[in-house]
């Protein structure tokens, strides 16, 4: 099997049983839709992990570079201008290769845990067919080979994304939910078609291969017409990159797109941890990471890159710290650890500092994709046994649910990059990237790891410890619940010590990846003083808290409210595009628009009914009329020729 069957069954498989589950699944096999959904994501992620063995170690590296692969390219539509096509293909390279690891596994997993977590849902066929379009969806972003392409599959990301948020359609929450992502995305991915127009049309193709290869010869056409042509003192360069970052940002929740994240938790606990752990959310950043040579050219695009994601990471942070529904926590908690991929994307332009940053990047998304789904799985599990989402309905759990402990406990020290764990190795490599670079994007960056430990361990304490309440249930759930966090924990451990650097870095060659472990002591030392500061406060009931909230004031109140961002939202869409723009707009419409058809349709039913009288149907009144007409004309002839 060459690698165009191998991608080509990975894309097929989850789009097979998308077909199968949406539309037979309910009707002729509803008891073992579940079972068919898992073993078709089995079979992807094998095919995934031996595809991802194949190019590392057999056929990918010539020469010391992994080179990119077009497993399968094949003509779809031209345009007619500068020989402009969009091509269908699918491409694999280090990060491709890598996201499809990720991204089956975890998927994997989430099946699994939803077997038990979804038992007894009426609708679970169309649940799983929504994973398998969700999961086609992204693996084919992945593995684009062009930029029109990524597009495609970027809006069956979005479509998919908004069809399991509001799976559950009876509750008014989950639709307001689903219908808030998928405008706020969509308003984003107009910006980024915009972009992809410009660099498309500018640079005269769409692939990646081509593109990268002409914008990075300063000598060739696309990348002078690029340079020369611009709008209001930005070259086209810049307006393209910018633009498709818009996109990205929106799909990745970075400021101020990110106010679809916290409300898509409104879905089911797995939803969350697919879409918000490993896939849609680091749409974005896979982005960024796969036009990076592009983004390196643009000293402005890096920029923004760069003070979106710090400050998206900072904010996040401190509303993290506030919250107390758990999936909010780590709703924030994504959006602060995506903002990390991102500023580490944009640290520095060229040299050492990049080539670290990227490698970091792609890195800390590995490794986040298992403590992440590992912490919304365990959330799952917690919410499923205490039926509550509010931190404040749980305490001392650690003796009833002693896996789902232990499993929470190994992702909160992941997360918080507590050595040995694997976030640890990933933000080091961050941190140093932003010192060798940008100074105060690290002392940023530094602060925000701190907070992230604080919230991360008052989000476990609160949970875990406290004061024992009582529940209903005594079981942690069935053992399809069980073993996908067993897995999760031990790649949440071991995932760090990978030699990531080998086989991922900007310029395809593999790199070794050295340890500073002088330079780790501040870090890490923030991480203990967060953790200690969290167990101080919430390990036991007290009422240090609510003092600490009091003294805080306005900030506190402001940060749990979000920072009135919705509200913010709200005043711009209600009061001002639709009350100063809409309505008049609508009045405009009614009274002008539809106002003139009518006039003009009322002034033809008048002269009809002014003139209808000549069309009496009498013969004789037309032979009269006739005839002096006749006479008329013969009238005015004889005065004529007189």
């Amino acid at each position: 099997m060459n690698y165009a069957q191998f991608a080509a069954f990975i894309l097929l498989l989850p789009l097979l049983s998308f077909v199968v589950l949406g539309i037979w699944g309910r009707r002729y096999f509803p008891r073992l839709a579940a079972w068919l959904g898992t073993a078709s994501m089995a079979a992807v992620c094998a095919l995934s992990l031996y595809a991802a063995f194949r190019y590392f170690f057999v056929d990918g590296s010539v020469g010391g570079v992994f080179q990119p692969i077009i497993a399968m390219q094949v003509p779809w539509l031209e345009f007619g201008y500068k020989n402009l096509s969009i091509d269908l293909g699918l491409l694999l390279d280090p990060i491709s290769v890598m996201m499809l690891v990720v991204i089956s596994l975890v998927s994997l997993m989430v099946h699994i845990f939803s077997m038990g977590y979804m038992k007894g849902e009426e609708r679970v066929p169309t649940y799983y067919a929504f994973l398998s379009l969700f999961s086609f969806s992204m693996l084919g972003l992945v593995l684009s080979v062009n930029l029109f392409q990524i597009y495609i599959f970027w809006e069956l990301v979005g479509v998919s994304s908004f069809l399991l948020i509001g799976f559950f359609f009876t509750k008014p929450s989950a639709v307001a939910a689903s219908k808030k992502a998928f405008i706020v995305t969509r308003f984003a991915d107009l910006f980024f078609l915009i972009g992809i127009l410009i660099m498309g049309i500018q640079a005269g193709s769409f692939d990646f291969g081509m593109l990268l290869q002409q914008l990075t010869n300063p000598a060739s056409d696309a990348s002078v017409a690029m340079a020369s042509a611009g709008f209001l003192g930005l070259s086209a360069l810049t307006w393209a990159l910018v633009l498709i970052f818009i996109g990205g940002a929106g799909k990745s929740a970075m400021l101020p797109l990110h106010i679809w994240l916290p409300d898509a938790m409104e879905g089911p606990t797995p939803v969350s941890a697919l879409i918000h752990a490993a896939t849609m959310v680091v749409a974005g950043v896979y982005l960024v990471a796969r036009l990076f040579p592009a983004f390196q050219l643009d000293a402005v695009a890096m920029q923004v890159v760069t003070w979106v994601g710090a400050s998206s990471a900072l904010f996040a942070a401190v509303i993290a710290c506030t919250q107390t529904d758990i999936k909010r926590v780590l709703a924030y908690s994504t959006m602060s650890q995506i903002g990390y991929m991102m500023f580490s994307l944009g640290v520095g332009g060229q040299g050492e500092a990049a080539a670290l940053g990227y490698t970091a990047s792609m890195f800390h998304l590995f490794t986040h994709a298992f403590f992440k789904s590992l912490l919304f799985l365990g959330a799952g599990a917690v919410i499923h046994f205490v039926h509550s989402n509010d931190m404040r309905d749980m305490g001392g759990l650690r003796r009833l649910m002693p896996l789902t402990h232990i499993s929470f406990l190994i992702a909160c020290l992941a997360i918080a990059g507590v050595p040995p764990f694997a976030g640890f190795f990933s933000k080091e490599e961050i941190l140093l990237a932003a010192w060798q670079s940008n100074q105060v994007v690290y002392y940023l960056a530094l602060f925000t790891a701190a907070l992230t430990a604080f919230y991360m361990f008052r989000l476990y304490f609160m949970i875990f410890w406290q004061t024992d309440k009582q529940y209903h249930h005594h079981s942690e759930g069935t053992w399809s619940m069980k073993l996908p966090l067993l897995v999760l924990a031990a790649l949440s451990i071991s995932a760090g010590f990978v030699p990531f650097s080998q086989f991922v870095s900007a310029d395809g060659r593999a790199a070794a990846t050295h340890m500073h472990w002088q330079f780790s002591i501040a870090p890490v030392a923030l991480v203990a003083l967060g953790i200690g500061l969290a167990a101080w406060l919430y390990q036991r009931q007290n009422d240090k808290p609510a003092r600490l909230a009091a003294s805080l004031g306005s900030f506190y109140k402001g940060a749990y409210r979000k920072f009135y961002f919705d509200e913010l939202y709200l005043f711009v869409t209600h009061r001002i595009l639709f009350k100063m723009i809409g309505k008049p707009a609508a009045w405009a419409d009614k009274r002008l628009v539809d106002g003139a058809v009518n006039a003009s349709g009322d002034a033809t039913m008048a002269a009809a009914q002014a003139i209808k009288g000549w069309q009496s149907g009498r013969v004789q009144q037309y032979v009269l009329v006739f005839l002096i007409a006749v006479l008329l004309l013969a009238a005015a002839l004889f005065y004529w020729l007189v």
